[in-house]
């Protein structure tokens, strides 16, 4: 049996997870007080019940009792059961986004501004993040993306490596991505936008790959950036460092950066990393 505890940032995803997982079988609770999980785990580990999978979902709305989390896991092992922790997180800016969205108030923010909450939550669940088994950033990921990490982890049991890897093309007249790491400029490149026959397609399209990576500077560049990652990945791994955004950006974020943007997400995606690639302006208008 798997016994997972779904925890996280709130408005992190989740609610979404847990109702995945329930969708692929799992026994879920949500939001079971903290003096409950012992025994609830000796209900579900006993032999007198069909309960194969169990999920619970345990955040901040726990309030003061949340500090008592790190004894309950700790008597946990103790009596051997088994658990794994599943934590959700995202970028801050993504969190207050979607706050904002919902119009919901955050647990810790009922009379302050939601980046206080949010703050004071990084602090008081940082315990669990570090004893996390699977820690996925949905800064970036569609619902449809987060079930397919959760199938990857808990239906196909295949072996999860928590980092992920964005990639994402920009325009610089739109402004560079705030979540970006690392932010590389292509505007050295000569534009398909001044081709006539190339100036209403983008880096999806295969005339301005070919028109792009024709040049070589352009293929230069696209090693040295594969070469450079395959160094640097590894070492932020070792550091802790549980996701990388690599912005690729020229002038309106349509022609030469998508199309290095997708090179660098062909020779990359065979990684034992999650990559993912994102265009952020290319539907802007021209």
């Amino acid at each position: 049996m798997r016994f997972v505890i779904v925890t996280g940032m709130s408005g992190a995803g989740k609610s979404t997870a847990l109702k995945t997982l329930e969708d692929m079988g799992y026994f879920c609770v949500d939001n079971l007080p903290i003096q409950l999980i012992r025994h609830f785990a000796q209900i579900a580990y006993g032999d007198d019940n069909d309960i194969s999978n169990v999920a619970i979902g345990v955040d901040i709305r726990s309030g003061v009792y949340l500090e008592q989390l790190s004894e309950c896991l700790k008597q946990l092992k103790e009596s051997g059961y088994s658990y794994e922790i599943l934590f959700l997180d995202s970028n801050d800016d993504v969190l207050v986004k979607r706050y904002k969205e919902t119009r919901r108030n955050h647990p810790l923010s009922r009379n302050a501004r939601v980046e206080d909450g949010i703050r004071q939550e990084r602090l008081r669940i940082a315990f669990l993040r570090k004893e996390a088994d699977y820690i996925i950033d949905t800064t970036s990921l569609l619902t449809r993306e987060l079930k397919a990490e959760l199938d990857k982890i808990f239906i196909q049991n295949a072996e999860y490596n928590s980092f992920i890897l964005n990639i994402v093309s920009f325009g610089f007249k739109h402004g560079i991505p705030r979540d970006a790491d690392l932010v590389f400029d292509v505007r050295f490149l000569p534009n398909p936008f001044y081709v006539p026959e190339l100036k209403m397609l983008t880096g999806n399209d295969r005339q301005v790959q070919d028109y792009v990576m024709q040049f070589d500077e352009a293929r230069e560049f696209l090693n040295k950036l594969i070469d450079l990652l395959e160094f640097l990945i590894p070492n932020y791994i070792k550091e802790g460092k549980n996701g990388l955004v690599v912005a690729v950006g020229c002038t309106g974020g349509k022609h030469r950066s998508v199309t290095l943007a997708n090179g660098l997400f062909q020779e990359l995606k065979e990684l034992p990393y999650g990559v993912r690639i994102d265009h952020r302006d290319i539907g802007r208008n021209v």
